[in-house]
């Protein structure tokens, strides 16, 4: 009974923190990522799609970001959301490519950053908390039905808590390393 629950709850906390590492990767911390750009929607035949499905992403240099459109007449549209981004980038056109330049943070943008991340980070521990709260109602539920004993409900509410503190434990890694990369000069 509880080892289901758990299962379930391990699953929801690991998709929490999935989906904050994928956040992470977003945030500019002055070096070139591809990451960075690949969601930019971009308008191409009548409809938004991610840059990534559009176009080839790399990072030649440390502080530049190329972009090779697979279809030449959708490079204005890439360009107009490279721009339009709040990423504060801005792309040179170049023929066939798209060339991004990566400038160097300053100490109030990288401040800006890591607010950012405390900001994704406190999202991820309410999805946490609250996946939290959804195991132990289920616990709670299956001791008044009888199907276990109290003993029992209490150790399984136990083990969803440090279950909990494990996956916040974990954000909190990733969270400091997210800093630690943004602030590195």
């Amino acid at each position: 009974m509880i080892e289901g629950v758990l299962k379930t709850a391990t699953q929801k906390m690991e998709q929490a923190i999935e989906g904050i590492r994928h956040e992470m990767v977003s945030i500019r911390t002055g070096k070139a990522s591809p990451a960075l750009i690949e969601n930019l929607q971009i308008e191409a035949y009548g409809s938004k799609m991610p840059l990534i499905q559009l176009a080839t992403i790399t990072a030649p240099e440390p502080r530049l970001l190329v972009i090779q459109p697979w279809d030449k007449s959708i490079i204005k549209s890439i360009l107009k959301a490279v721009q339009s981004s709040d990423l504060g980038l801005t792309p040179l056109h170049d023929s066939n490519v798209i060339r991004v330049p990566i400038p160097p943070l300053n100490e109030e943008r990288r401040k800006d950053l890591v607010r950012l991340a405390h900001k994704i980070t406190e999202n991820g521990r309410v999805s946490i908390r609250h996946t939290r709260k959804e195991a132990n109602d289920q616990v709670k539920k299956t001791e008044k039905k009888h199907q276990i004993s109290e003993d029992e409900a209490h150790s399984g509410m136990d083990e969803v808590q440090k279950l909990t503190d494990k996956y916040i434990e974990k954000m909190d890694e990733l969270l400091k390393a997210k800093e630690e990369e943004i602030m590195e000069i």
